[in-house]
């Protein structure tokens, strides 16, 4: 089964915030989440299938026949944006091009004739996607868009003749990963920069089955992995970190879904950004420090409710990646993960580790999002939060964009 997790629940005082209880009534958690962002989860593989048959009937004949671009930008925001991070290290450090994920509206001044823009956006709308959009339109840019059929982004892309990734949307975007990953995904292959097939697509699409069968509501905290480890996190400062390129995509995946879905205040990056610095958290007032400072005649269960402590979460990615070189040595990543687990343990600061399985990359990087993905909806339900209404995020749409609603 995909991503193994390790490393048990705290007691119930460990996440006082939290009602454990809620989870395992499944009519009162369905009821908390009535607009189905469980049921949008549970729906990854069927994601893949649907974006890998989409993608068939796209014509995609004029990328390729231009052969390899100078560049590839992957232009978009939030999930959108994380495709191109997933494009990136799906192709791995041997790609013969630069591929670069661009956030913010418009393009990089050097983008011109020779590269190709992925425009990305899961309504169709954003402005970051249009504005990349027109931009390599206007620069002679190879375009591919990927997003929302009937939306503003298909008129543009068929205005300049690019290629189209309809994507309808039935969630959220950020419970629609791999519906748009898959695209950006098959769009770079048309132009010989992946290797993904047929049989890679196929076999994440079962492993996300899978976990979505074990992280289903109707299993029980002990277990269901996803329960289990929103449990754990319940009341703490999560620091999520990756020991590879791979796994870090995976580990920033895991910290915006805390962060909208449970909004939870999160810290995540590579293992070893954290090495050159960031481990030092471990021994700030939230890690060791907490611990040692705490009052040895204090009431354990007492002291436990009361403190605020960090919650480690490392992702961990062993295996090597087929599209990279067969030798590339992983030991020095292993050894990292290793002494950070360390580490925390000698600090008193729970660890939990989900680890890659799988044999292309695609379905390793699935194996680490799935049940976090599930994680995040059972934290926020715990909390009594509905995962899908996010009255924030709302608000900042409605007060940074001008237009009037009908006119977005």
């Amino acid at each position: 089964m995909a991503g193994p997790l390790e490393g048990g629940t705290a007691g119930v005082a460990g996440h006082r915030h939290a009602d454990e209880s809620l989870l395992d009534d499944e009519k009162s958690m369905l009821a908390n989440d009535p607009g189905g962002m469980l049921r949008a989860t549970a729906s990854a593989g069927a994601q893949v299938r649907e974006a890998a048959a989409l993608a068939a009937e796209t014509d995609l004949s004029m990328l390729a026949d231009e052969g390899r671009p100078r560049a590839v930008v992957v232009a978009g925001i939030g999930t959108a944006g994380l495709t191109g991070s997933i494009l990136s290290t799906v192709a791995g450090p041997r790609c013969p091009v630069p591929i670069i994920g661009h956030r913010s509206p418009g393009l990089p001044g050097w983008v011109g004739a020779a590269d190709v823009v992925i425009a990305v956006s899961a309504s169709g709308r954003s402005p970051e996607a249009l504005a990349a959009a027109e931009a390599a339109a206007r620069r002679g840019a190879r375009l591919v868009a990927v997003g929302n059929p009937d939306s503003e982004l298909e008129a543009m892309a068929a205005r300049a003749r690019a290629p189209f990734f309809a994507v309808p949307r039935r969630a959220p975007a950020r419970a629609s990963l791999w519906g748009l990953a898959v695209p950006v995904l098959l769009a770079a292959r048309a132009i010989g920069l992946v290797k993904v097939n047929e049989a890679d697509l196929a076999e994440t699409a079962t492993r996300l089955d899978a976990d979505a069968e074990r992280c289903r509501p109707g299993a029980d905290s002990f277990v269901n992995p996803a329960k289990a480890l929103a449990l754990g996190l319940a009341g703490s400062i999560p620091i999520v970190w990756g020991s590879s390129p791979l796994a870090t995509v995976a580990a920033r995946r895991f910290a915006d879904t805390l962060a909208a879905n449970a909004r939870y205040p999160v810290m995540a990056g590579a293992l070893g950004e954290a090495g050159r610095g960031r481990v030092g958290l471990l021994d700030g007032v939230f890690g060791g420090l907490a611990e040692s400072s705490r009052d040895i005649f204090a009431d354990s269960d007492t002291e436990e409710t009361d403190a605020t402590r960090l919650r480690l979460v490392l992702f961990r990615d062993g295996g090597l990646n087929p599209e990279e070189d067969a030798d590339e040595p992983v030991a020095v990543e292993e050894r990292r993960a290793d002494a950070v687990q360390t580490l925390a343990e000698r600090r008193g600061v729970r660890c939990d580790v989900l680890t890659a399985e799988g044999g292309s990359a695609i379905e390793r990087l699935a194996s680490l999002t799935a049940v976090p993905d599930f994680a995040s909806l059972y934290l926020a339900l715990a909390h009594g939060l509905d995962p899908m209404a996010v009255p924030a995020i709302s608000e900042m749409k409605e007060l940074s964009n001008p237009l009037p609603e009908g006119m977005q």
